[in-house]
């Protein structure tokens, strides 16, 4: 299979939303990556519902939420109701993870857990079988633009690894630094699906750069 792409509306204008959408509705992204922060779970305030309700009629990408909240199984219905394709909830910040990735399956979308940088994928061994997709944080979730984490290449692989020997298919994302030169090593060692956000909404030709990293 081919890896997806997955822009970050994060780092796009907000000022032009939807100038913004319609230019990733243009490429050759396959989904849009949207983060919903609280200022709680992390440091940062994003934006909410009312903004994915206004994206649905337009956006023609599949929409990839990701919900860095506290209590995150509380929104599933909110989530369901914009027409996401894939919730992202944390481990870190569900208590009773088997019963919120089943209710986001019965909502209708895929089910996806998110590892922060220091959380070990062992911690995913009795739940990875009910996934359709892990996302690693290769940054310190809450803001965009930083610094990629190296380690996450190894984190990586060895998810890959564990993915393998159960006979699955979860899809691998990794979301946080992502650019030409940490997108190929990730590639390499068996990433799916590649957020990008600064990378490509500050590009000064987005779609060649949404096209580039789609070639790899």
């Amino acid at each position: 299979m081919k890896h997806k792409i997955a822009p970050s509306l994060l780092a796009a204008d907000f000022l032009n939303l939807q100038r913004e959408v319609e230019m990733i509705n243009e490429s050759d992204a396959d989904w849009l990556h949207l983060d919903i922060m609280d200022g709680v779970f992390v440091p940062n305030i994003s934006f909410g519902f009312p903004v994915l309700e206004a994206l649905k009629p337009i956006c023609k990408k599949p929409m990839d939420v990701h919900l860095m909240i506290v209590e995150p199984q509380k929104f599933i219905p909110e989530v369901a109701a914009t027409g996401a394709y894939m919730m992202n909830v944390h481990y870190e910040a569900c208590t009773h993870l088997h019963r919120t990735v089943a209710a986001i399956k019965e909502a209708g979308m895929k089910a996806a857990v998110t590892l922060n940088p220091h959380t070990p994928i062992s911690l995913l061994e009795d739940i990875l079988q009910d996934l359709d997709m892990v996302l690693l944080m290769s940054v310190n979730p809450g803001y965009g633009g930083q610094k990629f984490i190296e380690h996450s290449i190894d984190k990586t692989a060895r998810l890959k690894d564990m993915i393998l020997a159960k006979g699955l298919n979860t899809l691998i994302e990794v979301d946080g630094g992502v650019n030409m030169q940490t997108a190929k090593p990730l590639l390499e060692v068996g990433a799916d699906v590649l957020v990008a956000g600064s990378f490509v909404f500050r590009s000064p030709d987005p779609l060649k750069t949404i096209r580039e990293l789609k070639e790899l």
